[in-house]
């Protein structure tokens, strides 16, 4: 499966007890006291700290408030009664992808292969498994490239999203949507985690967080991405994906003051 966590696994050691004249430990008590220390220590490895959490820049009140529309976007995904809904979600998918295939190229000078050594979001390392099954780690320019390659050969193929009418749309067309959406779902998350500094120096963040919102509203309403896969980033999606509240009520013009009467008004009266 595309997305796999990065593991690390430590080397085994065989433990053989020896007899300690000496002290009289036995292996138990060893083993006991090498608990000890790890159950205290786990808070903190080392006595020291654990390090801090990368500060997530798009999390920042003054980034997620900016959007290129201030309407409901759940309006937006919903299958409207007289359309098919293999011709909703086809018309979707193609759209999404041709939206972020646009939004990553406005990056795609600041996303190399040495800048971007590993296909990674929020410490999650993608890797790309070819038509055979072979896993292969890529650079991150090299996983995009495989991406919009592959959802512009299914997208463009008359078998899978036909745009005849008449034609039917094949059995696996459902689990090819759910393909696609869940690779654009990692190039979106790249897009925020390696390179969303250049996003902003591009003045793009409202064309970013509008599509990442308009995306993920449109893959929960119909079930095209497991939520293990999106969890990674449910910390924006909360926060973009939100109601928008609605907008404040315009005040009434006050009514324009009276004039005094000549009564009330002082007299000077000059000696």
């Amino acid at each position: 499966m595309v997305g796999d966590y990065c593991s690390f696994s430590g080397d085994k050691t065989d433990m053989h007890s020896q007899k300690n004249s000496k002290n009289g430990l036995s292996c138990k008590m060893v083993l006991q006291a090498v608990g000890k220390v790890l159950r205290k220590s786990k808070a903190k490895p080392n006595g020291k700290k654990p390090p801090a959490e990368e500060k997530k820049q798009y999390l920042e009140l003054e980034y997620t408030k900016i959007r290129v529309v201030d309407f409901d976007l759940k309006e937006l995904v919903v299958l409207p009664r007289e359309i098919d809904l293999n011709e909703w979600l086809a018309s979707n998918t193609t759209t999404f992808f041709n939206l972020i295939n646009l939004q990553y190229s406005t990056i795609s000078e600041f996303c190399t292969g040495e800048t971007c050594q590993a296909m990674t979001a929020c410490n999650t390392i993608y890797y790309w498994y070819d038509e055979r099954g072979k896993k292969t780690k890529c650079t991150a320019p090299q996983y995009v490239d495989f991406v919009m390659s592959l959802c512009q050969k299914l997208v463009t193929d008359e078998e899978i999203f036909p745009t005849k009418y008449g034609k039917e749309f094949p059995n696996s067309f459902e689990s090819l949507v759910k393909k696609i959406c869940r690779y654009l779902f990692h190039v979106l998350a790249h897009l925020y985690w390696a390179h969303f500094k250049e996003t902003v120096a591009l003045d793009l963040q409202g064309h970013l967080n509008t599509l990442y919102a308009h995306f993920i509203i449109f893959v929960r309403e119909f079930n095209l991405v497991d939520p293990k896969e999106t969890c990674i980033m449910d910390d924006l999606s909360e926060i973009l994906c939100a109601p928008a509240p609605p907008p404040a009520p315009t005040p009434a013009p006050s009514a324009p003051d009276s004039a005094p009467s000549p009564s009330s008004q002082n007299h000077v009266t000059e000696r």
